[in-house]
């Protein structure tokens, strides 16, 4: 009996310990913690390690080490030794905390209507007061402090002169404010900046290219998207924040002054995504006003060409924050009208690639786009003169960093080591496609173009050259490089290896003698090579490639740009899906993600990816759908009229097929020559695939099963989100905006 009465008491005594709200007539005790209604967070009184200092402080409840995320009490701490204090809701409704003394120690200080107010912490981390109606009151979402969770911002609002940094702590044992800050700089283009005491400049990100910081290449490895910056010119706001799809992430500032994000997986313990300071050419200003740092070259400061040391005698002692002078004074003319200067009076510009751009610098878009591409490379050049301004603050290019990364690349590929990867020497692909021959270009996409080669021992090969000045084309790299070594399918085309020469960087393929499926499939002199027996052998293959992709493989891979343009034609017309540069992994039981940047292409995208950014293996399964109705049908889905309705494909599939007159949707180059029960079977599983919620689309597999054979399929519902108007009424449609190619875009989304 007194065993089972001291059980009781111990469990009494551990639900007492744990509330859910703070009111007034329930504080919060030493001793107790208040936690989030999904067990995430939790807040309660701690003192740091060897610390006489005691805070309130909000932590992950199940993540050890504890990492504090939030401090209320920060500069002024209770004594270790106080065991009474307490937070509640005061008389004025107010939270505040109170030492044993009941003296204040820390309050919200915020007007409240009435004192039926009571605090609750969220599964985000936001700890909130609120009335007695739920409006909220205060959070502390809006008083950051050492740490960004996902979901909060860090910005500033110039209407109300408000502005959200994070600071650092004092030291590991003191919450107090520390040296180091960082948040959002005022100047555009918007990039990230630690400052020492609230002013000097530590560090930079390197400027936001719409997606990731260009300066922090470890942001570009795993997150295609995820972070997002808001920024409004009308309403005067700026606001940076992230979200990765788990909430068990956060990202710091230091004592020491270093910025990491940390995340953990399964909720078990923090593992280091990326961070700022890995190398001396972090520091800012380090190889001073028009100097370059490059971290792998010993010294790792140089002056750029026609610049000098500003003080030998310092460079050569290794001090180089005096930064270089040019050689020789700028020349000046200011009558751009005329002529560019002869040579040797001539002022002009120093093409400098794979470097963060300086600080103090701007965009200048005085021209339009229209105007420049009309102008002649010299008259380009002389009205580039005419914009430049020269003053004493301006002429200092400062902390210009050399981020090579064609070292990040080599490094990349080192780290995951595909077995069956081949480097290529550039030499080689440059003779096997005779040197990027126009006669030799197969086409081009969102990453640059594709050429056609020979090696030397007689094998034809497909070169894709990326951009130089495409950050979506070094993810799409990476991408490729970290797919190849673990996904082999005869319906997956094979990536044979890469070539990365300076600002080069190709990936070479096995070349598909048929190309793609457009160059056949929307070719009035073409298609009639497709007979309905090729029509329906690609679309097994590809439901085989993706039914691979989706389960069958070792890992889980959303594609997110299937389309007629990426299956690829052997030369028997079996079909290969490529392209992998947008493609997710799916790790464990992860069925979807969500992104504030939207990529693939228009036409292909289902309603929760175009308007939400929410993907799963459902969005790859609704672009299937569409390239199934387009192979049936020959025509494209973005440009499909039919008489004077523009229906788009997809609505008038499933008007043909409502009304059964399901084979009005057949190519009529096929005359009579298909199988009408293959074709109804195929327009049915096509429907289902494009179902407007992603729940009612079929998984994989039952496409697969489905189209092997006469089953029973569930009715398909009216796809309304593809639906179009009249052409007397028109409304903005896809095809307004798809390019005629269909070239990968992307979307960003508005918070």
């Amino acid at each position: 009996m007194f065993i089972l009465f001291l059980f009781s008491l111990l469990l009494s005594q551990h639900h007492c310990a744990e509330v859910y709200n703070i009111s007034s007539s329930q504080p919060l005790a030493q001793g107790q913690t208040l936690v989030s209604p999904g067990h995430i967070f939790e807040l309660g009184f701690f003192s740091p390690n060897n610390s006489t200092n005691k805070y309130v402080g909000i932590w992950h409840k199940t993540i050890f080490p504890r990492k504090v995320v939030w401090v209320a009490n920060r500069e002024k701490a209770l004594s270790v030794t106080d065991t009474l204090a307490s937070l509640t809701i005061n008389s004025n409704g107010n939270l505040e905390l109170v030492d044993g003394k009941q003296s204040s120690i820390w309050s919200t200080n915020i007007s409240v209507p009435s004192n039926g107010s009571a605090a609750l912490l969220f599964d985000s981390g936001n700890f909130v007061v609120q009335d007695d109606i739920g409006a909220q009151l205060w959070r502390s979402f809006d008083y950051p402090g050492d740490t960004l969770l996902p979901m909060m911002l860090l910005g500033f609002d110039n209407k109300f002169g408000k502005r959200d940094v994070l600071t650092a702590w004092k030291s590991e044992s003191d919450a107090s404010t520390g040296l180091f800050s960082v948040g959002l700089a005022p100047q555009i283009p918007t990039q990230m900046v630690i400052r020492i005491n609230g002013s000097t400049p530590y560090w930079r990100s390197g400027l936001w290219d719409k997606a990731t910081f260009l300066g922090i290449p470890g942001m570009n490895d795993e997150y295609l998207s995820g972070l997002n910056l808001d920024d409004n010119v009308q309403q005067g706001t700026k606001y940076f924040s992230f979200f990765f799809n788990r909430i068990l992430a956060y990202m710091e500032i230091s004592y020491k002054g270093t910025l990491k994000l940390m995340y953990s997986e399964h909720g078990e313990n923090w593992n280091l995504d990326w961070e700022a300071q890995k190398n001396p050419c972090d520091h800012y200003g380090i190889c001073g006003p028009f100097g370059v740092c490059k971290a792998s070259e010993s010294p790792i400061c140089k002056c750029l060409k026609g610049f000098k040391p500003k003080s030998q005698e310092e460079w050569s002692k290794g001090n180089r924050a005096r930064g270089c002078v040019r050689k020789t004074k700028l020349f000046c003319r200011s009558n751009t009208s005329q002529s560019v200067p002869s040579r040797g009076k001539q002022d002009g510009f120093l093409k400098m690639s794979s470097v963060n751009l300086p600080d103090f610098h701007e965009y200048i878009s005085r021209y339009s786009a229209e105007d420049i591409s009309n102008l002649g490379a010299e008259e380009c050049k002389v009205k580039c003169i005419g914009n430049v301004k020269v003053t004493p603050k301006d002429s200092e290019m400062a902390d210009t960093i050399e981020t090579s990364r064609d070292a990040l690349l080599h490094e990349y590929i080192r780290k995951h080591d595909p077995s069956e990867l081949v480097i290529y020497d550039f030499d080689s692909i440059s003779i096997a496609t005779s040197d990027f021959s126009i006669t030799n270009k197969l086409g081009e996409g969102g990453f640059g173009p594709v050429y056609r080669g020979k090696l030397q021992e007689g094998k034809e090969i497909a070169v894709k050259r990326l951009s130089s000045s495409s950050v979506q084309g070094i993810e799409e790299f990476k991408n490729e490089m970290r797919l190849i070594s673990k996904l082999q399918h005869k319906n997956l085309v094979r990536l044979m290896g890469c070539c990365i020469k300076d600002d080069e960087k190709l990936l070479i393929y096995e070349f598909m003698p048929n190309k793609s499926l457009d160059t056949l499939l929307f070719s009035p002199m073409r298609r009639a090579e497709l007979d309905w027996a090729k029509r329906f052998n690609i679309i097994q293959g590809v439901a085989r490639g993706l039914l691979y992709l989706h389960h069958d493989s070792c890992l889980k891979v959303i594609h997110r740009d299937l389309k007629v343009s990426n299956i690829l034609l052997d030369e028997k017309m079996s079909p290969k899906i490529s392209d992998f540069g947008l493609a997710r992994i799916f790790e464990g039981t992860q069925n979807l993600a969500n992104t504030q940047k939207v990529v693939g292409t228009l036409g292909y995208m289902s309603p929760e990816y175009a308007m939400g950014g929410i993907f799963s293996e459902k969005s790859d399964i609704y672009s299937f759908g569409v390239l199934l109705l387009e192979i049936i049908g020959g025509r494209k889905n973005t440009s499909f009229y039919y008489h004077d309705q523009e229906l788009g494909l997809i609505a008038y599939a499933w008007h043909s097929w409502n009304e059964g007159r399901g084979l009005d949707l057949v190519d009529d180059v096929l005359a009579d020559s298909y199988s009408p029960s293959e074709v109804m079977r195929c327009v049915h599983i096509g429907l289902l695939c494009v179902q407007d919620d992603a729940a009612d689309r079929p998984t994989m597999p039952d496409v697969v099963f489905m189209l092997s054979r006469e089953t029973d399929r569930p009715q398909p519902k009216r796809p309304i989100f593809t639906f179009r108007s009249s052409v007397s009424d028109p409304q903005p449609q896809y095809n307004n905006i798809c390019s005629a190619n269909e070239d990968t875009i992307t979307l960003l989304q508005g918070r």
